[in-house]
């Protein structure tokens, strides 16, 4: 598991060596609808292909990826090994999204050796998140 903080304005980072991915995006900040677009364009350039949601307005995050998905295809097919699925998970515990991470998020076309959390936060929790998805 990679851990990605990421607060209000800070730069994207360059997740190419860990493409393709699944992407925990756990959201405690505010965070504006542009920045969001910015983020979820970004999730899907940088190779993720499975993204779930969790934490302040986590639905809004599952529509934002899915049109970035599509408008990097001009809202025309995607191919099946491009597709991203997407979840969000606003009635559940962060633990139980660790666990449904590592035991239910499978692409149907492509291996997904690599988890990313990505945590949108004034604060990191490096520590806490690793041994917390270690021990889901």
């Amino acid at each position: 598991m990679e851990y990605v903080h990421i607060s209000n304005n800070s730069h994207l980072p360059d997740l190419s060596k860990l493409k393709p991915f699944r992407c925990i995006v756990v959201i405690e900040d505010e965070v504006s609808e542009n920045r969001q677009k910015d983020i979820s364009r970004w999730l899907i350039e940088s190779g993720c292909l499975y993204m779930m949601a969790w934490g302040n307005k986590c639905a809004s995050w599952d529509t934002s990826v899915d049109l970035a998905n599509l408008e990097i295809f001009d809202f025309g097919d995607i191919p099946d090994n491009e597709f991203v699925s997407t979840t969000w998970h606003d009635d559940e515990q962060l633990s139980e999204v660790f666990w449904y991470s590592k035991n239910c998020a499978f692409h149907s076309t492509v291996d997904l050796n690599n988890t990313v959390v990505l945590h949108l936060s004034a604060a990191s929790k490096s520590e806490q998140y690793a041994k917390d998805y270690a021990n889901a």
